[in-house]
């Protein structure tokens, strides 16, 4: 078999990074699009949207793991009880944080959404502060200081509790947390598939009260003056299944090429996005004291970011630092090895 030359190797690293990128920053704008797609799932609610891009993604997941082989990973899950708890808590988790952002999407507060997923990364070092009991760097401090002054201009400018900008990140956070602790023991679509799985049956449970009283959006659209919509609305519902593993799919591709602090950057491009769609396209208002948060929680972000940086180039000198330390010890041990032979067995160096 041919060896790829020393040439060649930087012009394959160099092609697959810039795959990699154009998958993350194509995940990241996808997921900032979102709420244009979900506004066209009206009149169908909230929780029946989650109904229906649950069992579909679930669905899409089975499919997935047959078609590539994989179906065994999916299988395997339930002879672990302990995976299968967290995933099903998991699964809970997820859920709720979907409901929470259709929820703001279809009452005009994508916004609050948007701000929301700026404060996800504050929330994720207060969970490895309380939780993990990890030590804090100054930066990491800071930026959770400022996030609790951000929080605090919010609920004294607008009267009441953020409940969807903190929502999210919580339900979020508390996703990745138990995600954190099956992550390496599972297959990632196998465990969404467990995930949605998880959930089907109270979420199927629910639909079936809807269709029982009458009250599905398709009910709504059978009585509406252009019945010939249902068809579109029933592909249109299909489709946010389809569409919530699309984007996981790409961002786990370019994890493969992209180092993690590269995708930490790149993820506030989804909430940048939302909050542009909120302000620009559906013309929802801001008031003056959520744009001072938001400002407030942008710098604490830009903090957050170079202590983050700062700490990863700190540990990269430290490796450096350490690897020729070892390589220093090793040759001083070859010198002493070799002044030890005897003159007729000299070193050959």
């Amino acid at each position: 078999m041919k060896r790829l030359s020393d040439n060649h190797l930087p012009s394959v690293q160099s092609n697959a990074h810039t795959q990699g990128l154009l998958l993350a920053v194509a995940t990241y704008v996808m997921w900032g699009f979102f709420p244009l797609y979900f506004i066209l799932l009206e009149p169908a609610g909230a929780l029946e949207v989650i109904v229906h891009r649950t069992v579909w993604a679930l669905v899409t997941c089975l499919i997935v793991l047959t078609l590539v082989g994989r179906l065994q990973s999916f299988r395997v899950i339930f002879h672990d009880r302990w995976a299968l708890a967290h995933l099903g808590l998991a699964g809970l988790l997820i859920v709720t944080n979907w409901t929470i952002y259709v929820y703001a999407v279809m009452t005009e507060r994508t916004t609050d959404a948007a701000l929301g997923y700026f404060i996800n990364p504050l929330f994720t070092v207060l969970l490895a502060l309380i939780v993990l009991k990890e030590r804090l760097i100054l930066a990491e401090k800071i930026a959770l200081a400022l996030g609790g002054v951000a929080v605090l201009v919010l609920v004294i400018g607008v009267g009441s509790i953020p409940w969807i900008s903190l929502a999210l990140p919580v339900s979020f956070g508390l996703y990745s947390l138990v995600k954190k602790r099956v992550a390496q023991a599972i297959q990632p679509l196998a465990g969404m598939a467990v995930e949605t799985l998880a959930v089907s049956p109270i979420l199927i449970g629910y639909y079936i009260y809807l269709l029982v009283t009458k009250q599905t959006s398709f009910h709504i659209l059978a009585h509406a003056q252009a019945p010939q919509s249902v068809s579109l609305h029933a592909v249109l519902l299909i489709g946010a299944g389809v569409l919530t593993m699309i984007p996981l799919t790409m961002l786990a591709a370019s994890a493969r090429h992209l180092p993690l602090g590269l995708l930490g950057m790149l993820q506030y491009m989804s909430p940048i996005l939302q909050l542009i769609v909120g302000v620009w396209i559906f013309g929802e208002y801001m008031e003056p004291a959520r744009w001072i948060a938001s400002v407030i929680v942008w710098l604490a972000l830009v903090v957050l970011s170079f202590g983050m940086w700062g700490q990863a180039k700190a540990q990269r000198r430290f490796e450096k630092h350490l690897k020729r330390a070892k390589r220093r010890h090793y040759d001083r041990r070859s010198d002493v090895r070799c002044d030890e032979k005897t003159e007729s067995t000299p070193c050959d160096g």
